[in-house]
């Protein structure tokens, strides 16, 4: 009797295995991007939340995943960005946790899962929301040259963080809505950035300048922070591919942009890796003591060049460093557990200027940062990077397989 009860209970247990491992196996069989958003609804399975307070570590994730709806037309990411959206979005159309006095340009961002949820739904409490940031880039103080301050806290700063955060939303929302002269504005924010903060000699963009040269991070001449941020740059190019969606084909100054990102384009791939694929924490000083490849930088700047060779902005000799880097970032950064969830490893959790305590944009200070897995930056860049990379089949089919 008791034989036939463990016969019966080893049965199970084996039938269970095997139901275990054909889930395992459906899931590696979906591609990277779905299989990320999946582990984005297990670990915040309600909605998106980063300690409840609207901020743009949401609109990146959610960016990615309204990607892997687009590809799929599979409802539930849709109603995922919706859900997360009303955590937030009052029925009167205003924005629970916001403050835009504060003019931090970080808290833009989301306004473009607003754009995209009221071109959908047609609901009014998504425009009037995504109106009040429309409103506070039209107060958002500026250096004198016209560029937007990073925050209200940092005056006469910009970072290259920003362009992402601020102008996608911009010229989503001016083409949206007929604000045909924005786009002078818009173009005006990455000139004047890039002006700013490249370095002729290598061509990459410092993290941020300070107009007025009085932080105690910046060079005394020119303005400029000390070093090469990986996702620094990241921001600016995936800002870059971003904007040129609703730049008008005929405005003057989009042959200007597709210069600076060509130029960027050129700056990256000089220092990737050419063993890994990857890019370092501090761009130029791969081999310096304590350098590593950072997983956020890496997604950024493959989503970048994906997307920009997909839609002609750059030419197909770009492919074969798309490709490196993507199975770069899966060699290095993915790993799938017990459970069949996919996660990432290796992002940066935070690099700024300034603040309390200060931070001097010292070589030491980006080291000094904790580097966490799943963080939600690095995961949103990921999803989006892999969106961009299935849409690219000759690239796609060469990928490593996990």
């Amino acid at each position: 009797m008791r034989s036939n009860q463990l016969i019966k209970r080893c049965l199970l247990i084996i039938a269970i295995l095997a139901q275990c491992s054909l889930m395992l196996q459906a899931q590696n069989k979906q591609p990277y991007s779905q299989r990320m958003t999946q582990t984005v609804m297990t670990i915040w399975k309600d909605s998106l939340t980063t300690g409840d307070k609207w901020t743009y570590d949401q609109g990146v994730i959610l960016k990615g995943i309204e990607g892997v709806w687009q590809q799929t037309g599979d409802k539930r990411y849709f109603t995922y960005i919706q859900r997360c959206m009303d955590r937030y979005v009052t029925p009167d159309g205003n924005i629970r946790t916001y403050r835009q006095a504060d003019y931090n340009i970080d808290n833009v961002l989301c306004g473009r899962n607003l754009l995209t949820l009221y071109k959908v739904l047609g609901a009014q409490k998504y425009y009037k929301a995504a109106t009040l940031l429309r409103e506070q880039l039209r107060k958002q103080p500026r250096v004198p040259e016209g560029g937007f301050w990073h925050k209200n806290r940092y005056p006469n700063q910009m970072w290259l963080d920003g362009l992402y955060m601020g102008e996608p939303f911009y010229a989503e929302y001016a083409a949206a809505f007929h604000e045909d002269t924005a786009f002078n504005d818009i173009a005006r924010q990455f000139i004047l950035m890039e002006e700013k903060a490249r370095d002729t000699k290598t061509g990459l963009l410092y993290h941020g300048w300070d107009q007025s040269k009085k932080e105690r991070w910046t060079n005394p001449k020119t303005g400029q922070s000390p070093n090469f941020w990986g996702r620094a740059m990241g921001w600016y190019g995936m800002a870059l591919v971003d904007v040129l969606d609703y730049f008008p084909a005929q405005h003057p100054k989009r042959v200007e942009l597709l210069a600076i990102l060509n130029r960027f384009a050129a700056a990256i791939v000089k220092y990737q890796d050419e063993n890994s694929g990857l890019w370092y924490q501090v761009l130029d000083k791969g081999y310096a003591k304590g350098n590593y490849p950072e997983a956020s930088a890496s997604c950024m700047f493959v989503y970048t060049m994906a997307k920009a060779v997909r839609q002609g902005y750059l030419q197909p000799t770009y492919l074969p460093a798309i490709q490196k880097g993507y199975n770069g970032i899966i060699k290095k950064f993915i790993e799938t557990d017990a459970n069949g969830q996919l996660n990432l490893n290796g992002t940066v959790s935070v690099s700024g200027l300034g603040g309390k305590p200060y931070r001097d944009g010292s070589y030491e200070y980006y080291l000094s940062e904790m580097v966490i897995t799943n963080d939600a930056k690095g995961v949103g860049a990921f999803i989006l990077a892999s969106v961009e990379v299935e849409r690219l089949p000759d690239v796609y089919s060469g990928m490593i397989k996990q």
